[in-house]
């Protein structure tokens, strides 16, 4: 069984990444990790950092999009008792706990201007100070980034220090999403069944139909997404087989599925009569879905798509009885 460290592929794309963390284990060179949510980029992170010379030394991993700005400094870089309301003792920061160790940018593309100024500090001098302290604070650390904006265009916006990209980006890395490397999806789906049954006691099995629908489907949210619906599957499952029923809407009816099936059968020419309030109710629904899945399930792009408003929309989707996805 691959282990939960490895990075999961056979595609080319994957073993282009893999052969680049191999080198990258020889260097300590701060590495620019860039893709969408759900592809993979803190494990990445983490077997770069495990294949290193620093693998016995923290791997301190912070995400910069999900800690409130004002509160983000003094995570980063720590801060000293008093320096604010609040501070009743000393604090260390994700800098000083990654010392000789590695630490992990998350989501810089959101990190405030004002604190980039100060990561480009410690990229240049590795030194920084605590919030409250005016003593300068060295450390011996790696830095790698990841981000799912593009930063080229975030710094032509004045969203991103042009200083900072450029020291970041010294070691490129770009994971592909799941849609561009589909024949990784077996070999996903094979590693995530063998996980959960260890966890539910049995193993899943997944009709070829079923399969095949997961193959064609887009993956907006990626190799997570799959991860997801392989629990979910475990949990509904009754008898561990899986068939198209089994699979939620927006993979039953995702493109490709739906340009297969853009007449409704009770079209059928030889049928002795149709419904036709419930034929139009159907391809309604396809429509519906088709969009959804065709914008990632954002309601407001899919509603446009539509030529409809978002609130049309969503009173479709109660009407027919489409569920919101959510996507973790």
């Amino acid at each position: 069984m691959i282990k939960e460290t490895e990075f999961i592929g056979q595609s080319p794309a994957i073993k282009e990444i893999l052969a680049i963390i191999n080198k990258l284990s020889k260097t300590d060179s701060t590495v620019l990790i860039m893709g969408e949510s759900g592809t993979g980029k803190e494990l990445v992170a983490k077997m770069i950092h495990q294949k290193s010379t620093r693998a016995t030394k923290p791997f301190i991993p912070v995400n910069c999009g999900a800690i409130p700005s004002e509160l983000l400094e003094s995570e980063l870089f720590g801060h000293e008792k008093g320096a604010f309301t609040g501070a009743v003792y000393s604090r260390p920061g994700r800098f000083e706990l990654a010392h000789e160790g590695t630490i992990f940018l998350d989501e810089i593309g959101d990190m405030p201007l004002h604190l980039q100024v100060k990561i480009l500090r410690v990229i240049q001098e590795r030194c920084f100070e605590r919030i409250g302290s005016t003593k300068p604070l060295h450390v011996n650390v790696r830095i790698i980034a990841a981000t799912n904006k593009n930063l080229e265009n975030e710094v032509k916006e004045g969203k991103f220090r042009e200083d900072l990209y450029w020291r970041l980006n010294v070691v490129p890395l770009l994971i592909p999403p799941l849609r561009e490397r589909k024949e990784d999806i077996p070999i996903l789906c094979e590693y995530f069944i063998n996980k959960f049954s260890e966890k539910f006691g049995y193993t899943l099995k997944i009709k070829s139909d079923a399969f095949e629908l997961l193959l064609n489907y887009h993956w907006p949210g990626n190799v997570r997404e799959l991860e997801n619906l392989i629990e979910r599957l475990y949990v509904l499952s009754e008898n561990g087989v899986i068939t198209v029923n089994d699979l939620p809407e927006r993979i039953k009816f995702s493109e490709s599925f739906f340009s297969r099936n853009i007449i409704p059968e009770e079209l059928n020419p030889f049928a002795s009569s149709i419904d036709l309030n419930e034929v139009i109710k159907e391809y309604e629904k396809k429509l519906i879905l088709h969009a959804l899945n065709l914008h990632g399930w954002v309601k407001s792009r899919a509603a446009k798509y539509l030529r409809i408003n978002r609130t049309t929309l969503i009173e479709k989707m109660k009407r027919l009885g489409i569920k919101d996805v959510e996507i973790n």
